[in-house]
C-alpha cells in the first residue's frame, strides 16, 4: 500500500499511550485468503524472532537486530483482490474492537472518499514512554493490509524494521539544519 510508508512516518512523530493488551488475528481473515489473488501472511513469534535476529548479521542490521530481540512478534496479513468489493469493513472489525481505549489508542486516521483509502495506526504502550505494541489496518477498495508489531519501541525505531519481516520500508524526509545566528 502506498499510504503505509507515510503513516508509518507520520507515526514516528506521535508520542501515545496505553496498557498491554494481546491482539489475536481473527480466524475469519483466512476466508479471505480464498477470495483473494494475492496473499501475503507473515506470522514471527518471539521464539521465531530470536532465530532471524541470529542471521541479520550485516552491519547494516545492527540496530534492526537489537530492536528484533526485544519483539514479542510480527505478524502481517495482506490481501489483494481482483474486483472491488471482495471484502467489507466488517471483515476487520474483529481487529478494530480488540483495540479500544483505555488499553489502546488510536493515533492515526486516514479516510479518503475520494480514492476509497482509509489507514489507522493505533499504539499500547507500557507504563513508561514506550510504545508496546502497534497495529496499522490499512484499506483500499482492492487491498487489505493489517500489520501488528507486539513489543517495546520506540516511534523512531519502526524505521529500523522497514523492509524485514513483511514491513513496508519507510523513507524518513531529512530535516532542514537550522542556519546559525548572524550566518548568511
Amino acid at each position: 500500500m502506498k499510504r503505509i510508508g507515510i503513516l508509518l512516518i507520520a507515526v514516528m512523530g506521535i508520542v501515545a499511550g496505553a496498557a498491554a493488551q494481546d491482539v489475536k488475528m481473527p480466524v475469519d481473515l483466512e476466508r479471505l485468503a480464498a477470495k483473494a489473488s494475492e496473499t501475503t501472511e507473515v506470522t514471527l513469534n518471539g521464539h521465531m524472532l530470536q532465530v532471524a535476529a541470529k542471521f541479520m548479521n550485516d552491519e547494516g542490521d545492527a540496530e534492526a537486530r537489537e530492536l528484533v530481540k526485544k519483539l514479542k512478534g510480527i505478524y502481517v496479513r495482506s490481501f489483494q483482490f481482483d474486483k472491488i468489493g471482495e471484502y467489507s469493513s466488517a471483515d476487520v472489525d474483529s481487529i478494530r474492537t480488540q483495540l479500544r481505549s483505555p488499553l489502546w489508542e488510536k493515533v492515526v486516521g486516514v479516510h479518503s472518499k475520494k480514492d476509497g483509502e482509509n489507514a489507522e495506526i493505533y499504539f499500547k504502550s507500557d507504563s513508561g514512554d514506550q510504545i508496546a505494541g502497534l497495529v496499522i489496518i490499512a484499506a483500499d477498495p482492492k487491498e487489505l493490509t493489517i500489520v501488528h508489531i507486539d513489543g517495546p519501541l520506540n516511534p523512531s525505531d519502526l524505521d529500523k524494521l522497514g523492509g524485514d519481516f513483511g514491513v513496508p520500508r519507510i523513507e524518513t524526509p531529512a530535516r532542514p539544519r537550522q542556519a546559525k545566528a548572524g550566518a548568511q
